[in-house]
Parts: structure tokens; sequence; C-alpha cells
């Protein structure tokens, strides 16, 4: 209280002396006192009225203790006398024992006499529901065995009631009553045969079923009331709860089981189209039992039933047991798809429960799949193994029987544009798209996949096709009489690997969304080409094996002299291509400019292999004449094979070179020999020198003096679309009158 004090002192002090700190305020002292004394009133008067406040309070507070102080004496002196009554009336409560057994037993006398008429007339209650129950008046049956049971209930209850271990009393009263319970089962399976009967029951007599949903009801009604009364009194009647209404819902489930089981009229061994026929037989019996439920069943149960909902349910649990069981067997591919399709696609199309009369019922989107997906990826996998597996066998098949076609006497069939093939494209690419029009049924992504796949074994099977395409050149070579139509079924060969890219382009635009090349497309290509390579040069193979012995006769003292070698070259050459008009572009193209080039390379590797020295300028000049007329022959022959393009640059080789043989003064032979050389810069040191040494009258200066020109002003190979020396080669000749200067150059130039 002191600290207080002296706080409370220091804080005037101070604020006084806030207040005084300059001579002008000394004037509002009297102004500052009335203020503080204003303020000391305001304090001791809210300090007097919270005073007050809580003295009121605590006074309520003690006024309120003390009335239930009083309370509480009142409560306990009425407890005392409550339990003073209880005692003495402890002993009127065992008088009243002999007045309480008394009520039971008039309770069970009445209801025994109230029960009396039943209980005489038992056996003939029986006999007559027996005989209702067979003739199907269940509804009347079920009346009297109501009865019956009520009869009997109503007497072990009050059996129960008066003595519950009177065992003996209960089981005469059971044993009485003994055939009722024999009656319950009888009509319960006459209920249960309708429901199984549902289909056909409800489109014959619906009045029938909705008898046994009527019947049912009053069940469980009962089975409930009684379930109460147990709660109760711990009695229950025997055979209740019967939960027929349970077992009617297990009756219809198993009806829609059996009947989607019993479905399979066909097997394998009998049908190969017997997954199809079981998936559209157990669509039909789906889709019209559903809309049977939905136009009359429905009405036939009470609506708190969900009555298409739950058949609904059982259908689509009934199908997807069936199904997997079927995904569980054996399949084979054709059925897989089969099978997949239905599942994935038809079984919530239009067709079946996505029909436009079931759609307003019930939204399929909600449905579980029919078949797990891990079921479906493992029969996906199993189908592109035995696709795989099937492939293989059917496109080696399809190629041994193309072979076969190779060695036929005729020739093969020709397009509508005269074009040489066999059938071997349209099979493997006609099975191709049955599989992948089979493949496209299940899904996108599947058809993808099935089309890589094709992609990817077309790609190992061009590989054996040219194979066996060089195995077919081979057999030819070994007897060139055989086989007699060699020649157009190599044309057919070459012609099928233009139709194959045009399928596989054409599958792939077809069936694949994406237009990214896949990882096989390059393989096939290059092999596709290689095999239309191969197949041109086997082609001209044929053709310069004919041309052998003319091709060898160029050049040569029989040629310079007079001789028909290329007359018949050309004839040679225009007849096989009469046949060639048969192959495709681009290969036609290519091959004819192959074999303009390979005409042309021959004939200037006659040349290089200086068959013939000539003698003088007589011959120089006789011998170049008759280049420059057969390099004449061979521009016109194939301007006429090729339809008038440009052909001039390779024939014009050998036009060039007999220009350096024609050439009379041979001081201008290095002139002409730079000609050539700017002309075809592709020309070596050794053509040149064999041209030289063919010319016959060329000294070794000369020689010399031309090569070390050539060498100082050698010509840019680089860039060469055509090059016709690279590939000639001339025989190696001992040349003693080279000096050694003349060889140092020549390496020079080789560099």
């Amino acid at each position: 209280m002191e600290e207080t004090n002296r706080e409370a002192v220091a804080t005037a002090v101070q604020r006084v002396a806030g207040m005084l700190q300059r001579s002008d305020q000394l004037d509002k002292v009297e102004q500052y006192r009335r203020r503080e004394a204003r303020k000391k009133a305001s304090v001791e008067a809210r300090l007097k009225a919270a005073i007050q406040s809580q003295l009121d309070g605590v006074r309520t507070g003690l006024s309120q203790l003390h009335n239930a102080l009083g309370d509480v004496k009142d409560i306990q002196n009425s407890l005392a006398d409550v339990s003073k009554d209880w005692r003495q009336s402890i002993n009127t409560i065992e008088n009243l024992k002999d007045v309480k057994d008394a009520v039971v037993q008039h309770s069970q006398l009445a209801s025994a006499v109230e029960n009396l008429k039943n209980i005489f007339s038992v056996p003939e209650i029986v006999a007559d529901t027996q005989v209702l129950i067979e003739q199907a008046e269940l509804l009347e049956a079920h009346r009297k065995l109501m009865d019956l049971e009520c009869s009997r209930d109503d007497l072990m209850y009050e059996q129960y009631r008066m003595d519950s271990k009177n065992t003996h009393d209960m089981n005469l009263i059971r044993n009485y009553f003994g055939e009722v319970q024999g009656l319950s089962d009888d009509l319960a399976k006459q209920l249960w045969m309708v429901l199984q009967r549902a289909m056909g029951t409800v489109r014959r007599d619906p009045t029938m079923l909705v008898s046994v949903v009527r019947i049912i009801e009053r069940e469980e009604k009962i089975d409930r009331r009684m379930l109460d009364r147990k709660k109760q009194t711990g009695f229950i009647p025997p055979g209740r709860p019967k939960s027929w209404k349970e077992k009617m819902f297990e009756v219809l489930e198993g009806t829609v089981t059996t009947r989607i089981e019993g479905s399979q009229s066909v097997t394998r061994e009998a049908d190969k189209m017997w997954m199809v026929r079981l998936l559209e037989i157990t669509r039909k019996y789906v889709l019209d039992d559903l809309i049977v439920v939905k136009n009359l069943m429905v009405q036939c149960f009470p609506p708190h039933y969900n009555t298409f909902d739950r058949f609904f349910k059982l259908y689509h649990n009934a199908v997807s047991m069936r199904v997997q069981e079927l995904a569980a067997e054996d399949l084979e591919a054709n059925e897989i798809v089969s099978l997949l399709t239905w599942v994935l696609n038809t079984y919530k199309s239009e067709e079946m429960m996505g029909h436009p009369e079931l759609l307003t019922e019930y939204d399929i989107n909600l449905m579980d799949p029919l078949l797990p997906q891990e079921v479906v990826d493992e029969l996906l996998s199993k189908y592109l193994q035995t696709f795989t597996s099937n492939i293989t066998g059917w496109l080696r098949k399809a190629l041994e029987t193309d072979k076969k076609d190779w060695f036929k006497e005729t020739e093969p069939e020709a397009d509508q544009d005269g074009y040489y093939q066999t059938t071997l494209p349209a099979i493997v690419f006609q099975m191709f798209e049955q599989n992948l029009q089979v493949a496209a049924q299940i899904n996108e992504t599947f058809k993808e996949q099935v089309l890589k796949l094709c992609l990817k074994q077309m790609n190992s099977f061009l590989v054996r096709y040219r194979e066996e395409a060089i195995a077919y050149k081979e057999d030819h070579l070994r007897d060139r009489q055989l086989p007699q139509c060699y020649v157009q079924y190599m044309i057919a060969i070459i012609n099928n690997c233009h139709t194959f890219k045009e399928s596989i382009n054409s599958l792939k635009k077809k069936y694949f969304k994406s237009t990214e090349p896949t990882q096989n497309d390059a393989a096939i290509e290059k092999t596709l080409n290689d095999v239309a390579k191969d197949g041109c040069q086997f082609l001209l193979d044929e053709v310069f094996l004919d041309l052998e012995h003319h091709l060898n006769e160029l050049l040569t003292r029989k040629w310079l002299t007079g001789t028909h070698a290329v007359d018949t070259i050309c004839v040679t050459v225009e007849d096989y291509f009469n046949d060639f008009a048969k192959i495709k572009k681009p290969f036609n193209t290519e091959m004819t400019s192959e074999a303009h080039r390979r005409v042309v390379v021959e004939y200037i590797k006659a040349v290089m292999q200086k068959r013939i020295t000539f003698k003088n300028a007589d011959e120089r000049r006789e011998g170049a004449d008759r280049m420059i007329k057969e390099a004449e022959q061979f521009k016109f022959l194939f301007r006429k094979l090729t339809a008038g393009e440009e052909t001039d640059r390779l024939c014009d080789a050998i036009a060039a070179i007999a220009e350096v043989f024609k050439l009379t003064d041979p001081t201008l032979l290095y002139l002409e020999v730079s000609t050539l050389v700017s002309k075809y810069p592709d020309i070596r040191e050794e053509h040149i020198v064999a041209l030289l040494a063919m010319r016959g009258d060329a000294s070794r200066d000369m020689k010399q003096m031309i090569m070390e020109t050539l060498n100082q002003n050698k010509p840019t190979y680089a860039g060469i679309t055509q090059p016709i020396f690279k590939d000639i080669t001339v025989p190696t000749v001992t040349m003693t009158s080279m000096s050694s200067s003349m060889a140092a150059t020549a390496n020079k130039l080789l560099k």
C-alpha cells in the first residue's frame, strides 16, 4: 500500500511539474485544480457504483443459495416418504403373483379359444392348401398358410410367455402343426418356379408374377413383425425369418445367369464361327429381356425395388462372368478378335446396352468394364503373338505359291496398263487389309499396333523375297533356256516392288493417323529398291550375255574390215526393251539409262583393251568413221527407247575418242586429247595412253609432252553427274617404249 502511495505521489509530482514548466502557466493553477477535482469526483463515483453492483450480486447469490437449501430438504423428506411406501408395498406385490398367473392363463385360453376353429381343422386346411398350391392358386394358398402359421405362432407365443422352459408343450404344438412347414416349402418352390420363368410368365400371364411378388411382400412384413417381437420378448416362431425377398433376388440372379450360360448352342468342333454365334445369341437375349423388363416386368414389382436397375446389373454381371470364362479358354486369333470387338464395341453400342429404349433408364457410362483391363491386355498380347506366327506362315506360303508361278511356261498376267505382275502383292495386302479391318473393330491403338507389326513382318518378307529372286536368277544361269518366261517373271518381280510401295502407303494412309514415318519405313524402302535394282541388273545381265560375242568383235580387225556387230547389238537391245517396256516407272527409266551407259562403257572398254592398232591414216580414218557412225546408231536407239530424252553425252564420248583417232596431223594431237579430257574429266592417264597406243603413230616424245601438259592443266573431276571412264579399267601392259620420266609423270597424274 505504501509502495502504491509513493508511486501515486511520484506520478502526481511529475504531472504537476509538466503543467507548471512556464511562468505564464501559474495563472492557470486554479483552473488545473478544479479540473483535477472533477476527475477525482468522477473516479470516486465510478468506484462507488462498482462496489454497489458487487454487493447487490453477492446479496442475490446468498438468497438463491438459501432457497436451494430449502428445496433440498423438501426433496429429502419426499424420498424418505417414497422409501417408506415402497417397503410397505412389497408384500402387496407378492400377493398379486397369483393374479398375474391367472392373467397369463386367461390370455392363453383366450388365444386357444380364438384359434379353436383352426386348431380342430388343421388337417383339413392343410389338405386344401396343398390342392391350391398344386393348382397354382398361390394367393389363396398363401392366405390359408398364413392362417395356419398365425394359429401356431400365437399358441407357441402364449406357451412361451407362460413357461418358456416347458419344451414338452412347445414340441407338442410344433408337432401338431408339423405339416405347415412343408406347405410353406411347397409354396416357396412354386414361387421360385414362377420367378425362374419370369421372362416367359410376364409375357403370358403377368398377374401370376404380381401374385408372387405380393406373397413375398406379405412374408417380408411378417418377418419384420416377428423380428421386432423377438427384440421385446425373445420369442421367434420356427422358420422365421423366411427371407423370401432375399431368396427371390437370388433366384432371379440364377435365372439370368442360367439364361446367359444356356445361350451356347454350338461348339468350336461343330462350327468355326461358334464364338460369333454365341455372342450374337447373347446380345439378342440380353436386349430382348431388358426391353421386356422395362415395358412389362417393372410394373409387376413395387417401385422401391428399382427393378430395371436391378435387372440391368444382373444381366451385366452375368455377361461379365460369361465373357471372363470365354477369355480364360484357349482362344484362337479370330475368336479373340470377335470377343474383344463384342466386349469393347458391340456391348455398349445401340445394338445392345446402348439401345435407345434402354438409354432412358440407365447410364451405360456407369457400368463397370465387362473384362478387367489386364485381361484385355493379355488377350491382345496373345492375339499379336498368334498373328505374328500366322502372318509369317501366310507370307511364306504366299511366296512359295508365287515362286511356283515363276517356272510356268506361260507369261505372267498384265495389269490394265499392260505391266507384268504376279498376284503376290494383292494376296499379301489383302491379308494385311483383312487383319487391319478386324483390328480396327477393337480400337485405334490396337489397329496401329497391328499395322506396325504388319510392316515389320513385311520387311522380313521382302528380305526373303530378294533372296528368292537372286536364287531364281542363279537357277536360270545354270540353263538359260529355263525357265522359258524368265525375263517376263523377272519384270513382274520388279513391278511388284512398285505395287508393294503403293500398297504400303495406302495402308498407312488408311490405318495410321500419324504422318510421321515408322521405324520400318526406311528398311522397307531400301529393301524394295534393292530388289528392283537387282531385278533390273539381272535383266541387263541377260541382255549382255546375249551381246557378249558381238561386243567382243568390236574394235578388232574383223570389225574394221566390216561386221554387223553393232547392228546386232542394237537389234538385240531393242528386242529386249520391247519386253522391258512392261516395267513400271521409274524402274523402266532407270533401266534404260543403265543399259545406255553400259553399252557405251562396253564399247569404250573395247577401245581400251587395244584389240587393234591402226597401221596407217586410212585405217584410223576408217575406224573413226565407223565409231562415229556406230555412236549415232546408239544415239538413235536410245532416243527411241527413252522417247526422245537427251542421250547424247554418253554416245558423244565414243565420237570424241573417234576424233582422236581421225586426226591426221599428229602435231595437233595434244589439242584433241585436251578437248577429250575437258569434256570427260574422269578420264585417267592410262586411258589416254591406251588411246595413243591404239592410234599407232604417236611418238614417245609426243606422248610424254601430252602427259606432262595434261598433268599441269588437270581438270577438276568433282561434280560430274554421270562419269563414264570411272569404272573402265585398262589391261596392264609392259610399256617398254616409255621412258622413266614419262612413267614418273604418269605416277604424278595418278596422284
